[in-house]
């Protein structure tokens, strides 16, 4: 069958070295003392696992903060879209206003001038 190992409480996990902010809550590993009584094989496998994490993590950041700004960018565009739709709307109706009322003036003019006097 399978053993499960105890928890070791000297192992940090994540909620305990990051907030929901994202800061460090914790010293990063290289300030804290080694894991084995100053072993220098036990201090490099400490100092390459840290380094390992770090660069898995900040992966995982850098994928998080690029669909964050994706999202908020796709928000804000969507509502620049819909404003300048909406004031091109404006300009474009008022502008056909213009022409109709002008091209309507101009043929009823046009039709008083056929018009014998009476």
């Amino acid at each position: 069958m399978s053993q499960t190992r105890p928890f070791d409480p000297h192992i940090p996990v994540l909620t305990e070295l990051f907030s929901d902010k994202g800061e460090a809550l914790a010293e990063p590993a290289a300030e804290r003392a080694p894991a084995v009584d100053g072993d220098p094989e036990w201090v490099a496998l400490e100092r390459r696992l840290s380094e390992r994490i770090v660069q898995q993590l900040q992966g995982s950041v850098d994928i998080l903060l690029e669909q964050r700004l994706r999202e908020s960018l796709e928000q804000v565009l969507r509502q620049a879209i819909g404003s300048i739709t909406a004031e091109l709307r404006r300009d474009l109706q008022a502008s056909i206003d213009g022409i109709v009322a002008r091209a309507v003036a101009q043929e009823l003019s046009t039709l008083q001038q056929r018009q014998p006097p009476p």
